[in-house]
Formats: C-alpha cells, structure tokens, sequence
C-alpha cells in the first residue's frame, strides 16, 4: 500500500499549484479588467487597424528570422523605436479621448453615491417641455438647430467662443435664436442649470473616419461635442427635418416627441439608451 501511495505522489510531483495570497487574486483580477478595456477600446478606435498592421509585420519579422534575412531583420530593429514615436503623434487624438473618457469615470464615488446622486443632472419637467416645443416646432418648418445640455464636465471653452445670454429657458426665445438671418441662428447654444449661457457657440467637429459621410456639419458637431463630454446635443436637421439626439459619440436620430423626451430623462439620470437609429446613406449632406 505505501509503495503504491509513493508511486501516486511521484507521479504528481510534476503537478505545482503555487501558494496565492489574496493580493495575487485581486492584481489578477485587475491586470484582467484592465486588458479588456484596454481591448474594448482598441476595437472602438483606429488603434484596432493600428494592431492588425503591427501583428502582420510581427508575421513578416518572425518569418525573416527564420529564413535568415538579415537585411530585413536589420531594417524592422532600426526602424521599430522611430514607430513608436509614430504611433503616439499619429493616434494623439485617440489617446487624449481615452484619457478625457476616464477622468469623466467616476470610480470611488459610483461606490458610495446613493440612488439620488443623479438628481443634480436632471433637467427640469418645465425646461424639458419647453425644449421639447421649441424643437419639434423648429422640425416642422426644417429650421436648423443645434443645442447642447451641459451634464457634469464643464463646457466653459466652447460657452466663451459664443455671446453670452444667461436667459431663462423659453420655446419661443429658443425658436428665435435659431430663426433664418439673425444674429444668433449659426452655432450652438449651450444650456446649463436649466438656463440658456451662450449662444452661436462653436463646437469641435468628430474626426472619427469611421462616420459616415452623408453626416453634415450639425451632426458632426454634436457628436464632437459627445465625444469629448458628458453632454446631451439635441440636432434638427435643416434638410429633413428630423431631430437627433448624440451622447458618448453615438447618434440618436429620427426620434419622435415621445421617444425624444424618455431618451433626455434617461440621459439625464445616467441610464442607457438602448435604441440606435443608423444614418440612411444618401441624405443630410448639407446639415
């Protein structure tokens, strides 16, 4: 019996199972979450055809050790560390946009807030339907229209390129600063603590190759604006008439009275939208 226990233990003595302690688990853990954000945001960017390209030549180098080509092997040593540096001035957009996205997340504090956190972010009922009349007025004639709600990162760089106003929130008001030929119509107007700030605002456009190009200026704007803030950008489109919404670089678009408002309650309490309507090809070239 001890000589077959013996033979047992020698036979698994290949067999190591290291001693982890609790901060081996959670580094672990952490290292894991981290690689796949890391991953999920590489697919979401141009960093994704970045890596596809850097694994071929990867490919192409590994393949040239093998069979012995020197020149070449010599050529990828010399030129990988000018590429990094390439890398980093090429992609500065992608990297700087990651880092404004994890400075709006709020970690520690999401831990601790209670169910109300949220209530500060929420538009008024009132301001929201006066918005809401304004826009769908402005829909109905195809008045262009770009207006931006200012959440918890602060827009005081893009209320500074407009003309202050600090003006109660009024359909009519609204409906008059976008009108044909005044002095207000172009630009944006920016509203915050449920109170217009400025209008005829200038907001930076998204350079994401990845949007399709039927969008016009408004759209591209609103979604520049979403891509670098936690804003809420309503658009009304001057060709179609349809009113849009953008936030977190995604389009809303299409969205009738009802389904506009949910979404803006939504946002404002920090809650998913789950509804995507896609661009039809073709139409907006103007907007």
């Amino acid at each position: 019996m001890e000589q077959l226990w013996t033979q047992i233990t020698n036979y698994f003595d290949w067999f190591y199972i290291p001693r982890m302690k609790i901060t081996d688990a959670i580094e672990i853990v952490f290292i894991a979450v981290l690689i796949y954000y890391i991953m999920d945001w590489f697919k979401k960017t141009r960093a994704w055809t970045l890596i596809k390209g850097i694994l071929i030549l990867l490919v192409f180098m590994g393949i040239a050790a093998l069979l012995e080509f020197n020149t070449l092997i010599w050529i990828f040593k010399n030129t990988i560390s000018v590429g990094v540096i390439a890398i980093i001035v090429i992609f500065q957009p992608e990297f700087r946009r990651a880092l404004e996205q994890l400075g709006r997340k709020r970690f520690i504090s999401s831990l601790f807030d209670s169910s109300d956190s949220n209530v500060g972010r929420r538009i008024d009922k009132k301001v929201l339907n006066e918005i809401t009349k304004a826009v769908y007025a402005m829909a109905e004639v195809k008045t262009g229209a770009l207006i931006v709600l200012e959440q918890e990162v602060k827009l005081g760089d893009y209320e500074r390129t407009g003309i202050n106003i600090d003006a109660e929130i009024t359909s009519q008001l609204l409906i008059n600063i976008f009108e044909h030929n005044t002095p207000l119509h172009d630009g944006a107007v920016l509203i915050r603590n449920n109170r217009i700030v400025s209008a005829t605002c200038y907001l930076p456009l998204s350079d994401n190759l990845d949007v399709n190009k039927a969008y016009g200026t408004r759209h591209r704007a609103a979604l520049g604006i979403s891509e670098v803030s936690d804003s809420i950008t309503i658009v009304v489109s001057e060709e179609t008439g349809a009113v849009s919404l953008a936030h977190d670089g995604v389009l809303y678009r299409g969205l009738s009275r009802e389904k506009f408002v949910q979404n803006i309650e939504k946002l404002g309490k920090n809650e998913p939208i789950t509804q995507r309507i896609k661009w039809r090809k073709g139409r907006g070239k103007n907007e």
